[in-house]
């Protein structure tokens, strides 16, 4: 939503509390997050927020416009969303941790591999005139951030096209604010703890 300049208020809370679980458990089905509040709508899980703010906001041109790019990045989108359990397991989100090299699994590395082939696939075919997945950082983009955010945080060895898109999405303010905000947090979770 900072990236398409949607405006919108955030709300954060530490995981794994009582207050977490209170607050968010009367706004989200799942009781998790994200969760986007919009009036009397709750929308929850990352996918229907962007196909929401895709129908509510049309000139933030969250999916590319030309029909075949945008069920590409539709495809991409939910196979984030519903994979690489293997590099999620190993590489949990930690902005905190010190960027160093991590040892990881044959499965967690066969997902490195394919989100490599999939942004390959993404960049040659669709990013005519453009650093991200379809050119302009659109959902796509916004829902392999947190990949991002691994890979480079684990230091995870990845060819020459990837380590370009990982830092075009790096050098996005939008990063740069995630980024800060995260490092002011004090909670520690020690399940994201891997060292």
């Amino acid at each position: 939503m900072k990236v398409a300049g949607i405006a919108f208020d955030e709300v954060v809370l530490p995981l794994d509390t009582a207050e977490f679980k209170t607050h968010v458990s009367k706004i989200s089905g799942t009781g998790k997050v994200p969760v986007l509040l919009d009036g009397g709508i709750e929308v929850w899980e990352s996918l229907a927020i962007l196909e929401y703010l895709a129908e509510k906001c049309p000139a933030a041109k969250l999916w590319p416009a030309d029909p075949a790019a945008r069920a590409h990045a539709r495809v991409v989108a939910a196979e984030m969303h519903a994979g690489f359990l293997p590099l999620r397991r190993a590489c949990p989100m930690n902005m905190h941790r010190p960027v160093k090299a991590r040892t990881l699994t044959d499965d967690a590395m066969a997902n490195v591999r394919r989100i490599e082939a999939m942004w390959a696939d993404c960049r040659t075919r669709f990013a005519k005139g453009g650093p991200f997945l379809f050119g302009a950082f659109g959902a796509a983009d916004a829902m392999y951030a947190p990949v991002v955010s691994r890979l480079h945080t684990y230091a995870i060895p990845v060819g020459a096209p990837t380590q370009a898109y990982i830092d075009a999405v790096m050098a996005l303010p939008a990063w740069s604010e995630w980024t800060a905000a995260a490092l002011q947090e004090s909670w520690v979770r020690p399940q994201d703890e891997v060292d």
